[in-house]
């Protein structure tokens, strides 16, 4: 599953089984793959920060995030957004800069409609709006995704099954692989790290969070091959759906917590490892199953401690009852959704399609 430090998504298990039969390109074209951020604040209109509705093509976030900064004469680090939007695609979000009141409404070089050319796309501002402060990280409470699947070589009446599970079950709440760079380089930043080697501080973010991942996903593989990802053990530390609370699964009668399971309303977890914090609820059967997947990585487990990274919990399962689709074409499959921040299009699409992207497309960039 980690040969040589890198990453194959094809190595852990899809909760309907074996891979899917189903094959389908990815990415033909960026409007194949269409994002648009759900993000609950209104800006008010008066402040000394101007909020940007961007629609972006080809770039990644951090890409216009440098282009905004240069337009505005500010520091990268200025500029704020929610969260990460691929890169090989149409995605629309929210971005912040700091813009004094004096300075005007408008920001030269980055109007309403200018379309502003990267290296290898576009952005264009579609509205803004003055707010009293920065858009931080994680503010939004969704993405909801229109995607084009291409060429597709399936029988009808499997896809139309596997979907029909999806949409009823929900699917493993993977970190997909966008998470850990092209061909896994960045768990093997992770492994250098921890070797001893010094990175850059954006590589050391990117090699720690790799590895988080990569041990969340081997103990999410390992409760998908157990058929346990959607259903809570003894001792289990169960988190309440589109919140990062969690309690212990002992706390309450089981008939209620089968009930909340049901409704989506709470979720088994799983451990994102670092340095140990406040007491975590997980215990029992649940706790050594953990410390058993985790032992077999545990450079990957102390090099996070001693980097100073705080341990944390995420949900197991991602609730996927939005999934619709439709067949424009025998050839076509367009599948919409909506997802909580930190989960994966991809992970979905993999429980029901092989897909491959189109050629001269790698399709790495975060969400």
């Amino acid at each position: 599953m980690d040969s040589e430090g890198g990453v194959d998504m094809a190595d852990f298990a899809c909760a309907g089984g074996a891979a899917p039969q189903a094959q389908a390109v990815l990415r033909q074209q960026p409007a194949d793959f269409q994002v648009v951020e759900q993000c609950p604040v209104t800006p008010a209109d008066e402040g000394e920060h101007l909020w940007l509705w961007l629609e972006k093509t080809g770039l990644s976030t951090p890409m216009v995030a440098e282009q905004l900064a240069a337009a505005a004469k500010v520091r990268p680090r200025d500029v704020g957004y929610s969260g990460l939007k691929d890169r090989w695609a149409v995605t629309r979000q929210w971005f912040s800069l700091p813009w004094p009141i004096r300075h005007g409404d408008a920001l030269p070089c980055v109007s309403g409609q200018l379309e502003r050319i990267g290296a290898t796309g576009s952005f264009r501002v579609l509205a803004q709006h003055r707010h009293s402060r920065k858009l931080r990280r994680s503010t939004h409470q969704a993405n909801a995704f229109v995607i084009t699947l291409r060429d597709v070589v399936a029988e009808p009446a499997a896809v139309e099954a596997d979907l029909a599970r999806v949409a009823q079950q929900g699917v493993p709440n993977y970190f997909g692989a966008q998470r850990f760079g092209f061909d896994g380089r960045n768990l093997q930043l992770a492994r250098a790290l921890f070797a001893g080697e010094r990175l850059r501080r954006k590589q050391r973010g990117f090699a720690l969070s790799a590895a988080r991942g990569y041990l969340f996903n081997r103990l999410l593989d390992a409760r998908v091959r157990a058929g346990s990802w959607n259903r809570l053990l003894p001792g289990e530390a169960v988190m309440l759906d589109g919140s990062h609370s969690v309690f212990a699964a002992g706390g309450e009668n089981a008939d209620d917590l089968a009930a909340r399971l049901a409704a989506f309303d709470i979720h088994p977890s799983g451990p994102l490892p670092g340095r140990p914090g406040k007491s975590v609820p997980v215990s029992g059967h649940a706790l050594a199953l953990e410390q058993q997947v985790l032992a077999a990585d545990h450079g990957l487990v102390t090099g996070l401690d001693a980097a100073g990274v705080d341990a944390a919990r995420r949900a197991l399962r991602v609730d996927t009852r939005s999934l619709r689709w439709r067949w424009p074409d025998a050839s076509t499959l367009v599948v919409e959704m909506t997802l909580p921040p930190g989960s994966y299009a991809t992970c979905v699409l993999r429980e029901f399609v092989t897909t491959t992207p189109a050629t001269g497309n790698k399709g790495i960039t975060a969400i």
